[in-house]
């Protein structure tokens, strides 16, 4: 691949295998850094190398092969479930995590009071329930646009029920006079639904030790780092889920098309990398046309279950229509990264019924006229392979420099 800015989206529901395809895509040392463009602590990116396996969270997934993470002002940032996520990486061998983080002043935080609310609605809706994750991320986009409503007014299908005030963001921690009183208004908000919440003093005391230990930033940080070096940024969740282009209500509050990253470019050169596994998935509530419990039953999956507010791991075959709209849905994409090319007997869902999918890399370049620029057979770093001009001169570069036979 070109030395380009690289932007990895996912063009399914998530776990697409993007975690990987980063990692993959850091391995040779050609990458500064890794940048998040949206969702926050509800991402779940898999990356197993050199005998060691995280699952990450709000690090970018480059952690691994040494690259530092910068998480831009369009992911919401949980600084309890980060350090938590720097002590795991710590227990894998990574020295000093924090380190290697850097966070945009305006990125949103996610508080206790969001997590709370954000399970109380959810465990609310019963048998309707949306998928959520149970993290707070729904919770503190929506708390985010209510500055200067009123009790009682109706926002994205969710009444009012307090007094807002002001979104605490990442850089408040820095000031903990601001920090405390929007803290004290946010524990307000919510009082009538959660109740008594965690302390705003130990709150405010929690965030005080998050800000010394990482990099908070400015606005024209994007810039500087993609002048300084090759960024790879790193999408969560799923085109499919996307809060414009997904299916509702069964969708995140996070736009997961390039879009941020996009923007966060102004205008620099980048290429677009669609991940998709070689048949679909789903986890929790919501649509998946083209499940079928015997792939489930083919397929079994290391790390990924039933979550408590997520709900069933459940998947299908590969979907042709769903995978065009997904990249229509990008504005086009430059290439993608097919993973679980170990998987055997697949089907495709062409529109008129089932077809068999015995070589799903040509099938894909075909069928989306891109190339497939990254696969992946296997779960570890060195099943995955990084490939350059593979329709014309199929000459493929493993991720760590070996070369490879084309898959």
């Amino acid at each position: 691949m070109n030395e380009d800015h690289v932007i990895v989206v996912g063009l399914g529901f998530g776990d697409e295998g993007k975690g990987a395809t980063v990692d993959a895509l850091c391995a040779d040392g050609s990458v500064s850094a890794v940048v998040r463009f949206n969702g926050g602590a509800q991402a779940a990116h898999n990356v197993i190398a050199d005998g060691r396996h995280h699952t990450f969270s709000q690090f970018g997934s480059g952690t691994l092969a040494g690259v530092p993470t910068w998480l831009s002002r369009h992911v919401l940032v949980e600084p309890i479930a980060l350090a938590t996520e720097s002590r795991e990486l710590e227990a894998v061998g990574v020295t000093d995590p924090l380190s290697l983080m850097s966070i945009d002043a305006q990125a949103l935080l996610t508080t206790p009071f969001h997590v709370a609310a954000n399970r109380a609605r959810e465990r609310a809706r019963g048998g309707d329930r949306h998928g959520s994750c149970g993290k707070g991320i729904g919770e503190t986009v929506w708390y985010g646009l209510l500055e200067g409503t009123t009790r009682g007014v109706v926002v994205e299908g969710q009444e009012v029920i307090g007094e807002p005030g002001p979104a605490p963001a990442v850089g408040d921690c820095l000031d903990p006079a601001t920090l405390r009183r929007k803290l004290d208004a946010l524990a307000r908000f919510y009082e009538p639904l959660i109740g008594d919440g965690v302390s705003v003093d130990e709150l405010v005391m929690l965030y005080r030790s998050f800000a010394d230990a990482v990099r908070i930033t400015s606005a024209d940080e994007a810039g500087r780092l993609a002048d300084a070096g090759r960024l790879v940024f790193e999408g969560a969740q799923g085109v499919l889920l996307d809060e414009t282009y997904g299916f509702h209500p069964h969708t995140t509050w996070s736009t997961t098309t390039p879009r941020n990253a996009r923007e966060l470019l102004e205008g620099r050169p980048a290429r677009v990398i669609g991940v998709t596994r070689t048949y679909q998935t789903r986890h929790g509530a919501g649509p998946l046309p083209t499940e079928d419990q015997a792939v489930l039953d083919r397929f079994p999956e290391a790390h990924n279950g039933t979550g408590e507010f997520q709900g069933a791991w459940r998947a299908g075959h590969l979907d042709a229509n769903l995978l065009r709209y997904s990249v229509d849905c990008c504005g086009g994409i430059d290439g993608l990264a097919v993973t679980h090319l170990d998987a055997r007997g697949l089907k495709v869902a062409t529109g008129s019924g089932l077809d068999d999918l015995p070589d799903p890399v040509a099938y894909l370049e075909e069928l989306l006229d891109v190339d497939v620029l990254v696969t992946g057979a296997g779960p570890t770093r060195a099943d995955y392979v990084v490939r350059d001009n593979p329709r014309h001169d199929r000459v493929d570069v493993g991720v760590g420099g070996r070369d490879r036979a084309p898959v």
